[in-house]
């Protein structure tokens, strides 16, 4: 099993330093890059978990606070009310430009690492989908996988509610793993089909899966996660980053007594 090693990194962007949640394996070599964006409550149990789930697979995985411009370094808000109410007010409280100046930062950061390959992705939950989605924006982003993006359908990101996503779907490079619960009322299916149609028009690479899932069901707490839709969406995620940022290059110690092969 890899041992994963967790720190962080406090990095400059042109809104103020972001602490940057890094995962990775402890054994030595080089390993792919992965951005990983929360939901609208920052690092919490679930992102921590789901980040060393990812890390434990053979990447370098980045959680960027994405809030950082308004809440103290660490902070998490609560799975409650007033931490829904407080996360929904920075979302559409910070500019625009600053989610992507934070995505720059963050791929500039795993790209400056002795060990990483310089192999890039993203993946995101709920509004860190539609981060994700806008991270592949960025040309050096091989692939990114989003589950259940809010407001991509609706120009609802940032300051002004008037995002430029849809518009500039036609700039993604990379490959597109889309993944969306059929009974999230947050993104109907008259939603999910302006975003589908919008990939076909500008001829994105990408796949597709709607499965019976409410909203959070990726979440490993409260009333709306499924483990067993979890389990198998992983399983989708892990072979679409293996395809499309390999498997890293890591040196391979001749067996014996006391010696372990990575």
């Amino acid at each position: 099993m890899i041992i994963l090693d967790n720190e962080h990194a406090d990095l400059s962007t042109s809104y103020g330093s972001m602490r940057t949640h890094i995962f990775r394996p402890v054994a030595p070599g080089k390993y792919s890059g992965i951005v990983f964006y929360s939901e609208i409550f920052q690092v919490t149990g679930p992102i921590h978990r789901t980040a060393a789930m990812l890390a434990g697979h053979g990447y370098i995985v980045a959680v960027p606070e994405i809030y950082h411009e308004f809440e103290a370094a660490g902070t998490v808000l609560a799975y409650d009310q007033a931490g829904s109410d407080r996360g929904n007010q920075l979302k559409t409280t910070k500019e625009l430009a600053s989610y992507d100046a934070d995505a720059r930062a963050v791929l500039d950061h795993l790209k400056s690492r002795g060990d990483c390959t310089g192999q890039l992705g993203a993946m995101g939950i709920c509004i860190g989908g539609h981060l994700a989605f806008r991270a592949a924006m960025n040309p050096d982003v091989r692939g990114a996988a989003c589950f259940y993006a809010t407001d991509i359908h609706k120009h609802g990101l940032g300051k002004g509610m008037n995002d430029d996503s849809l518009e500039r779907a036609k700039d993604i490079q990379g490959e597109l793993l889309m993944i969306w619960g059929r009974q999230d009322p947050h993104i109907p299916l008259e939603g999910r089909m302006i975003v589908h149609a919008r990939l076909n028009e500008v001829g994105a690479k990408y796949s597709w899966y709607e499965v019976n899932g409410a909203h959070a069901f990726m979440r490993d707490e409260g009333p709306r996660y499924d483990p067993e839709l979890a389990h198998q969406l992983y399983g989708i995620v892990f072979d679409f980053f293996h395809r499309r940022l390999g498997s890293g290059d890591l040196p391979v110690k001749p067996g014996g007594a006391g010696e372990s092969r990575h």
